[in-house]
């Protein structure tokens, strides 16, 4: 079962013009404006909250209660778990699952398979990461070794992210341990209060969208002079004959440090520079800030 798109979610709530509207800002590069894109956002955060699932989508229509759409998405976490034990009855794909947002929470450069599945290692999971994302239960960023237009040949098969397919599933899977009343993320998300540390919800979304989209997840790291820590281009797009890097914020914008280092090592190969943000759309210095709600744009 794969989730609604935003577009898809828009029409089920019987809204036509929304999309249409947006297209034409993006295309014509129009800001919206502080009145609508605030709108925008507000309606764009409840599909990150309710996710595309059609059971989720119908609760709210039929309740309008968050915490009833929580239920039914409870219950699509367990599904998965069964579906995963079909597909790979080592247990491995469930337990990697179980583990995305506490994985993304970490910040880290790759998904560590060992925090997942105590003992495990990368090489001996390759076929079972392939197939979460082939089915679409999940979806796999892996790690472009030599970006360039053929993203597809210089990736790491051992180094990925992996993000669910549903926004909304992974809000519900982050706290499944927990009372609906305990989850933070949709008071926070709900009153825009998102804190940075809860940014990697917009980095699962912008996986997702980007994926509804038609296009395969790839993203890049360049190391510090120390070695110890990375730059990390978010998600990186095939544009004509060259690369798109992505950096997407959840909150502050001004510094995009390791867009403007991709930018700088590899010159030659950038088309478009993206900053995915939660302000309206603009474009600065030659950088296009594009609003989380425009992703299935590009």
């Amino acid at each position: 079962m794969f989730p609604m798109d935003y577009e898809e979610f828009r029409w089920a709530l019987g809204d036509t013009a929304t999309i249409p509207l947006l297209r034409t800002a993006f295309e014509k590069r129009v800001p919206l404006g502080d009145t609508v894109h605030r709108r925008m956002m507000r309606d764009f955060r409840l599909y990150m909250l309710v996710g595309g699932m059609p059971q989720a989508v119908a609760e709210y229509i039929k309740t309008n209660n968050l915490g009833a759409v929580d239920l039914i998405k409870r219950d699509i976490v367990s599904l998965y778990g069964e579906d995963f034990g079909k597909l790979d009855n080592t247990g491995r794909a469930a337990a990697l699952y179980d583990a995305i947002p506490a994985q993304l929470s970490k910040n880290a450069s790759r998904y560590q398979i060992s925090a997942a599945i105590p003992g495990e290692r990368a090489e001996r999971v390759v076929s079972v990461v392939k197939m979460m994302n082939d089915c679409m239960a999940a979806n796999v960023a892996y790690h472009s070794n030599d970006p360039n237009v053929g993203l597809a040949l210089t990736m790491d098969n051992e180094r990925f992210k992996i993000y669910t397919s549903d926004t909304g599933v992974f809000v519900t899977l982050a706290f499944k341990d927990k009372d609906f009343t305990d989850n933070i993320i949709y008071e926070k998300l709900l009153n825009d209060k998102l804190s940075t540390n809860l940014g990697y919800v917009y980095e699962n979304v912008v996986a997702q969208m980007l994926r509804a989209a038609g296009k395969q997840l790839f993203y890049h790291t360049i190391p510090f002079a120390d070695g110890k820590k990375y730059y990390e281009i978010d998600f990186l797009v095939s544009d004509g004959h060259k690369v798109s890097p992505i950096e997407v914020k959840s909150s502050g914008y001004k510094s995009h440090t390791s867009l403007d280092a991709f930018c700088e090592k590899f010159s030659d190969r950038v088309q478009n520079r993206y900053v995915i943000y939660t302000k309206d759309l603009k474009r600065e210095q030659g950088v296009d800030y594009i609003p989380v709600y425009m992703t299935m744009f590009l």
